[in-house]
């Protein structure tokens, strides 16, 4: 990812939702490494992730990916 907007929210809904990167991890079948990658832009998650995470955290795979505005 170019400019990382889906990493930088899905670490706002995490710390707005006072989960650490492991419990997070736990909660969607992921290692907290797999969390990390995904939050600093390491690695993008696969879109049944993507879907699983917007999911759990009751909102739009586009306001994940910033793309609600």
């Amino acid at each position: 990812m170019i400019n990382n907007t889906f990493g930088k929210n899905l670490k706002q809904y995490r710390e707005d939702n006072s989960l650490s990167q492991k419990k997070l991890g736990e909660e969607l079948g992921y290692s907290n490494q797999t969390i990390s990658f995904w939050e600093i832009g390491r690695r993008e998650p696969c879109l049944d992730a993507l879907v699983k995470i917007a999911k759990f955290f009751e909102t739009s795979t586009d306001s994940l990916l910033g793309l609600d505005n």
